[in-house]
């Protein structure tokens, strides 16, 4: 049955993407590989293997910011599934609110920086201009949400 179920449904990558506030701005990482190189985004990335979400969540969160968090700190915010958000392929991203956090701001793996910003940049990477611009939509009440 599993063999069957394996030839007809494709399956998308998942990923997690994060949202820290942080001093009263928000943690961006600029992107050190491709796609994307050079462009601010999210910290966030690909599940590996089995593991949940927020597993993901949280190891993705130390590798690309040295922030350490436990899975219950992190807040489920919405999925983002839009076709083409990803030029790798399909991906569907689990976006979640750090609450709670710590350890000292700095990049890691794929990240080549990672800055507070408290004006966000016009044109992040993926689709994360979109995600923020839900996510502020949300923190100041307007609970229309895009996805």
């Amino acid at each position: 049955m599993a063999e069957k179920m394996q030839e007809k449904y494709t399956y998308p990558a998942y990923t997690a993407d994060l949202i820290v506030p942080y001093d009263g701005g928000i943690v961006l990482i600029q992107r050190g590989g491709e796609p994307f190189k050079g462009f601010w985004a999210l910290p966030g990335g690909f599940q590996e293997g089995l593991e949940r979400i927020t597993t993901t969540g949280v190891r993705e969160l130390f590798e690309e910011t040295n922030l350490i968090a436990n899975e219950e700190n992190l807040k489920p915010l919405g999925v983002y599934s839009e076709l083409g958000r990803d030029p790798r392929g399909e991906v569907i991203a689990n976006v979640f609110e750090v609450l709670k956090y710590e350890g000292t701001l700095m990049a890691g793996d794929d990240a080549s920086r990672v800055r507070i910003f408290q004006k966000i940049p016009e044109n992040l990477a993926f689709d994360h201009n979109k995600i923020l611009e839900d996510y502020f939509r949300m923190k100041t009440g307007n609970q229309e949400n895009g996805n």
